[in-house]
């Protein structure tokens, strides 16, 4: 078995086997993580005493159960533990309510619990700002309309007649304002400002909140499995085509998925005419010689080059140079503020085009290697030129290949951000891209990117544990841009591939 190589297959198997299993698990951890984010869980009324003895309430979603050693317990302060348990078992507690209490989260040990109930009137409130709110609705403009469900639905009303008025703002801001439309917009305003209900804390706080102040309101303890698949539809439609809120904290990414596209797309469109042209000089032109092996040698080492670097270099060439010379001889009646001599979609597009290139090179100098020398002999003796030969025979040929290369530049750059964080993204982009006004794609503008909304909320959130899903659900995201570009162009390779071997 050892001389046959046998043993080396079977290892060669077993490490393929590994890796797709640690890819699947991981893919499987992500889209657990992220995708369960959006699940209308159910509210949960906790009734504990913390550590001084104090008897407190909580309302809240279960997020997970920790086991905390003993030990720890112990010197934390957290004061008498039951004996012979260790590790003791913790409660973490999505509780909200951010605006009153600055903690996202209660930690509760299981031996403190006195009860655990499920309120069916407890609502949990998505908000412009603050994040979420649980509580009860006990009164709709200081009217409690006899509890149950008719204050319910007093309270969706109101809800409604809110997102009427908010949309008539929002059109009105979109327009220019005449004298009618400013007192439209005043008297609009104060009508979405007056209306209010009256919410209730677990604890028994009681605050007023304006209409205008909430998106969204649910009961989930009396949600059906129908209705819970409903709202966790329009929950996921919501986080794809809604702009971010609250610093990326809430909200959508729709400009971070449009960014993401635009910039892979047009890079795709850079980087794959450069890579085919350089790579047919190489292989089909240039003499075999000193200067083309340290053309070869450049090209691989620039494939290993980190792409701060790359970053860097689009900052100083592209951005500083171009740019700057651009607005001098386009756009100088827009100076001194600049056009495209500031970070934006282009040069981005450029940088990983650079980054890329070696990768598109590579690939298609592979695919010219492939075919066979008679090809080109017997096109050149029925009489066709090079440049036929070359245009009508090879590129057509290893187009497979060029595509091959494509995918993996587009891999590559849809995952970076390190120098994308110089040359034109940015945390939150007031304008996108691509619009209705002409020139209708903006190439100066800077955009939004998903791996650099992950970088955000992973590192910069002002309550990391409150953005985890997020974070888990935007990877997601980006994990599902990644592979649908590529399986588009794993598609386009293969019919390509099909088609020359039927004509062969």
């Amino acid at each position: 078995m050892r001389r046959n190589g046998q043993a080396w297959v079977w290892l060669n198997a077993a490490a393929v086997g590994l890796c797709l299993c640690t890819l699947t698990g991981l893919l499987l951890l992500i889209a657990v993580r992220g995708l369960g984010h959006f699940w209308p869980a159910d509210l949960s009324l906790y009734v504990y005493q913390d550590g001084t003895g104090a008897k407190r309430r909580v309302l809240g979603e279960l997020v997970e159960v920790e086991a905390v050693p003993r030990r720890q317990h112990l010197e934390s302060g957290g004061g008498r533990a039951p004996s012979g348990a260790d590790p003791l078992r913790r409660l973490v507690i999505k509780t909200g309510n951010r605006r009153l209490d600055p903690l996202d989260f209660a930690h509760i040990y299981e031996h403190r619990l006195e009860s655990v109930a499920a309120p069916p009137e407890a609502a949990v409130l998505e908000r412009l700002e603050w994040g979420n709110a649980h509580g009860e609705v006990v009164a709709v403009n200081g009217d409690a309309h006899a509890g149950g469900e008719r204050l319910w639905r007093a309270f969706e009303q109101g809800l409604e007649t809110a997102r009427r008025i908010r949309k008539a703002i929002g059109d009105l801001q979109d327009e220019t304002l005449t004298a009618d439309d400013e007192q439209r917009l005043r008297r609009l305003q104060a009508a979405l400002d007056d209306n209010s209900f009256t919410f209730r804390l677990a604890d028994g706080r009681r605050t007023e909140v304006p209409f205008g102040d909430v998106l969204r309101a649910w009961r989930p303890n009396r949600m059906n499995l129908a209705e819970k698949l409903g709202h966790y539809a329009q929950t996921l439609w919501l986080f794809l085509s809604q702009p971010p809120r609250e610093a990326n904290a809430e909200g959508g990414v729709f400009p971070a998925i449009l960014g993401t596209v635009m910039m892979v797309l047009l890079m795709s469109i850079l980087v794959t005419p450069l890579g085919v042209v350089a790579a047919v000089h190489l292989h089909e032109y240039a003499h075999p010689g000193v200067v083309v092996r340290l053309a070869r040698i450049a090209v691989n080492n620039l494939a290993g080059v980190p792409s701060i670097i790359y970053g860097v270099f689009g900052l100083g060439f592209f951005v500083y140079f171009l740019g700057d010379a651009m607005d001098q001889a386009f756009f100088a009646h827009n100076l001194p503020a600049p056009s495209f001599g500031a970070p934006g979609l282009l040069w981005a597009s450029l940088t990983l085009a650079l980054l890329t290139l070696p990768v598109v090179v590579v690939a298609t100098e592979e695919g010219l290697s492939r075919i066979p020398k008679s090809l080109r002999e017997g096109s050149l003796a029925l009489g066709a030129t090079q440049a036929e030969t070359l245009f009508r025979l090879i590129l057509p040929a290893a187009s497979p290949s060029v595509l091959t290369g494509l995918i993996l530049a587009v891999a590559r750059a849809a995952g970076e951000v390190a120098p994308l964080m110089l040359v034109g993204v940015v945390k939150l982009a007031p304008n996108l891209p691509i619009d209705g006004e002409f020139p209708y794609l903006h190439l100066e503008r800077k955009f939004m990117h998903l791996g650099f909304h992950i970088f955000d909320l992973g590192f910069q959130s002002p309550d990391l544990e409150a953005a985890r899903p997020l974070v888990y659900a935007t990877a997601l995201l980006l994990v599902t841009v990644i592979i649908t570009l590529n399986l588009t162009a794993i598609l386009l390779r293969n019919r390509l591939a099909w088609k020359f071997r039927q004509l062969s």
